[in-house]
């Protein structure tokens, strides 16, 4: 996709333009006079309303916006403006958009500019053998009047074109993309947008005893790796390095507590949708130079019922020497994450976050719309990663972690057990994980909107690439 700024219309090029009150004097400027005639000022800006004209010499689409719009409805509009373009089988499109006087997040504008034309066209046909439905749209002209706007748009397609990749990641089948390739993957992007990618495999798994990782993999004949992915520019801001853990379940059958096929395991290779978010949220941060000192953390696996596989009544010694009771194999993400938590204690890190698919209760709690989260960070910090969802729109609702959730985790045999009953599983599975931190830590569910049934505007169908957004806006905005 190439994305331009320009100062001028051409003309006989397919054009859409988003006009409200407050940007109709200026936008009018760039209508042809014809167009202007017979329409008066309330008529064009007319809430929800959409004209299209066509002519010999022009093909205008107007989007009027009303008075309170925001980022969010802007982005959509103009993906509904993408999407109308590759229907109308166009290889090159304009876009008019001044900025409007409700959204006043000036570089958000920007940015969100240069990221929706890869986030709007993105397609995943790598498998189709004729691929009739693919877009046409190759070229994007943006005349915008937001300052400091091709800095702004060239971040934002830099950033567009990391979330894409995780898309990428989550949508490859699992026969492709194993713990493996999945390290390969990540050592491939350090190479390309520089950033340092060190790859332990199965024998240092081993030596490092991180047993959760290493019994989740007993059912696989595809070895564990457990990358760690480093980004410290000579400039970095910060000492103490913010870590970034992402669950890397590549297939999900739930071992020997199998899940069923419809609606459950058809969709497990996403499981690893946490991994692809840290992955690419290294991408954007590196391609974009971001001033910050940045370490991931990405243990990898399958997790499949087979011969060894581990099994419920296990008890599980972790990397730090806990042990745990396991009362379903199916709460496997926890597992591997515990181990990365436990190991990003050697960093002294000023914060972590952790990005998981990790628990059906999410999803059913906030849905596609939001992520769970769970936090013991500063509050300060925590708002600060709450404002920058709501910039992004991908929004977090906070869930309590009192310690009466740790009851619920009790164990009989062991040091606690791996899940918490019935009631509460995405409250529980957080109090779980905590247990392995000592540092300001937050918890991210992302279930919920990781992968998508049907298509929603710039999110669009199947993997979504959450996170990556939400982790690039609040790391660029990072106070030391």
């Amino acid at each position: 996709m190439k994305v331009t700024i320009i100062q001028q219309l051409e003309n006989n090029i397919f054009t859409a333009i988003f006009v409200d009150e407050s940007t109709f004097k200026a936008t009018i400027k760039y209508l042809p006079s014809e167009l202007l005639e017979y329409k008066t000022q309330e008529e064009f800006c007319k809430e929800e309303a959409i004209n299209l004209y066509f002519t010999t010499k022009y093909q205008f689409i107007i989007y009027a916006l009303p008075a309170n719009v925001t980022i969010d409805k802007l982005r959509r509009k103009i993906c509904t403006a993408i999407s109308t373009a590759n229907q109308q089988k166009v290889e090159v499109l304009q876009i008019v958009c001044l900025q409007p006087a409700n959204i006043q997040e000036v570089e958000s504008l920007g940015i969100t500019l240069g990221e929706l034309p890869y986030l709007c066209n993105y397609q995943f046909l790598k498998y189709k053998r004729e691929a009739k439905e693919a877009n046409t749209l190759q070229e994007i002209r943006i005349l915008t009047d937001v300052p400091n706007v091709a800095v702004l748009v060239a971040q934002g397609e830099k950033l567009g074109n990391a979330v894409c990749i995780a898309r990428d990641w989550v949508n490859e089948p699992p026969n492709v993309l194993n713990a493996v390739t999945l390290a390969q993957s990540l050592v491939e992007a350090g190479e390309k947008y520089g950033f340092k990618v060190e790859v332990f495999d199965k024998n240092k798994i081993q030596e490092l005893k991180m047993g959760g990782l290493l019994a989740v993999n007993r059912g696989s004949k595809t070895p564990p790796t457990f990358s760690i992915l480093e980004y410290k520019p000579q400039n970095a801001l910060n000492q103490q390095p913010i870590v970034l853990v992402g669950k890397g379940i590549t297939f999900d059958t739930g071992g020997l507590s199998l899940k069923p096929t419809t609606g459950s395991m058809d969709s497990m290779k996403s499981d690893m949708a946490g991994a692809a978010a840290v992955g690419a949220t290294f991408i954007a941060i590196a391609s974009n130079q971001l001033p910050y000192y940045v370490v991931g953390l990405v243990p990898a696996t399958d997790n499949r019922p087979a011969e060894d596989a581990y099994t419920p009544n296990d008890v599980i010694t972790m990397y730090d020497g806990t042990t745990v009771e396991v009362l379903n194999t199916d709460a496997e993400g926890r597992m591997i994450l515990a181990d990365a938590l436990s190991f990003a204690k050697q960093y002294n890190p000023a914060i972590v976050i952790d990005l998981a698919t990790l628990t059906g209760s999410a999803a059913m709690a906030v849905g596609t719309n939001a992520i769970v989260m769970c936090a013991t960070a500063d509050r300060k910090v925590v708002d600060k990663l709450i404002e920058a969802g709501y910039r992004v729109h991908e929004r977090l609702v906070e869930l309590p972690l009192w310690e009466d959730y740790k009851e619920m985790l009790k164990s009989d045999i062991a040091d606690m057990k791996n899940i918490g009953g019935k009631y509460a599983g995405a409250i529980t599975a957080a109090k779980f994980l905590e247990h392995f931190t000592n540092y300001p830590w937050v918890h991210l569910d992302i279930a919920g909107p990781a992968f998508l049934e049907k298509p929603d505007s710039y999110r669009g169908k199947n993997a979504t690439g959450v996170g990556v957004r939400l982790l690039y806006e609040f790391i660029r905005n990072y106070q030391v």
